[in-house]
């Protein structure tokens, strides 16, 4: 489709020449996925396995504390999402659930994971749970935050999200013009109010500047087109993290994921906004190690 195509060449546009990562704490490097190549941390190491990817503007930066604490107990892989991030999109690259899906799988099997816990949040749960549909025996375990089902996911576009942004190609144009002041203003509405936004924005402007794609419009459109069949009736063990203090959220009903997921657990967080493994790094590394090494 164009927009497809579209999304592609903007984001090309603005990427940083070659295959140029940008340097920091956490090392990362370019696999090759059946819907591209993604940018990815890798911990390494034997142990139990759990993947993590930002939900953009965020990028594998805002996790340097959080995989600092889980590390020293477990291989943890974080990678940016075909879209966002320095994970330039395919001009095929239509953000449906299977493609979400085959990224999430073709990372394990390009770092030989046999099997992994996956931490997503947001709309990105929703390629969590389409990969924990498609291959069973390896995904283990889900850990979101912030995932509804999907009908809730798109009452939440038609409230939040602007009409533009929902129409092919118009949307692929606004958002990849926008995209730093829309940057900006996410931050306010979906942390909470008592807290700074700063360190959040500039980590996610500082990745803009330096080339990163956020293909809002993208993953909004191909989620549109999900079939809800697709992510229903798992029975991978499944916990969700709800924060309450995310604005964005204010009417959408946490419960209404087990209508996909019947014996998920939801768990909601009082202090927290739409970032709740962000927001208090500390607890969610708790909790997650609890899950994973149970």
């Amino acid at each position: 489709m164009l927009s497809e195509y579209v999304d592609s060449l903007l984001a090309g546009i603005s990427a940083p020449s070659g295959e140029c990562l940008p340097g920091g704490p956490l090392p990362t490097r370019y696999v090759q996925t059946p819907v591209g190549a993604v940018r990815a941390h890798d911990s390494g190491s034997n142990r139990p396995c759990v993947v993590m990817v930002p939900d953009g503007p965020n990028v594998i930066e805002h996790y340097e504390h959080l995989v600092g604490l889980l590390s020293p107990r477990l291989r943890v892989v974080c990678f940016d999402m075909p879209g966002f991030g320095f994970s330039f999109p395919r001009h095929s690259y239509a953000h449906t659930l299977d493609q979400g899906a085959k990224a999430v799988l073709g990372v394990l099997d390009a770092i030989g994971i046999e099997q992994a816990t996956l931490a997503f949040s947001c709309a990105n749960g929703f390629y969590a749970m389409r990969a924990a549909q498609m291959a069973p025996q390896r995904i283990v375990r889900l850990v979101l935050s912030q995932t509804p089902s999907l009908a809730a996911m798109r009452a939440w576009t038609h409230r939040v999200i602007p009409v533009p942004l929902r129409i092919p190609v118009v949307g692929q144009v606004a958002a990849w013009l926008m995209r730093k002041k829309a940057a900006h203003g996410w931050y306010r509405i979906a942390l909470p109010a008592t807290t700074d936004p700063t360190p959040f924005r500039d980590t996610a402007l500082h990745a803009l500047d330096g080339g990163a794609c956020f293909c809002l419009a993208g993953v909004v459109q191909g989620l549109a087109r999900a079939d809800a069949e697709a992510v229903r009736d798992l029975t991978v063990p499944c916990t969700m993290l709800w924060g309450k203090q995310d604005r964005s959220h204010k009417y959408t009903n946490p419960a209404s994921l087990q209508s996909c997921i019947p014996h998920a657990d939801i768990v909601q967080l009082d202090d927290c906004g739409h970032f709740p493994d962000l927001e208090a790094p500390d607890r969610y590394a708790e909790m997650l190690l609890a899950h994973v090494l149970r």
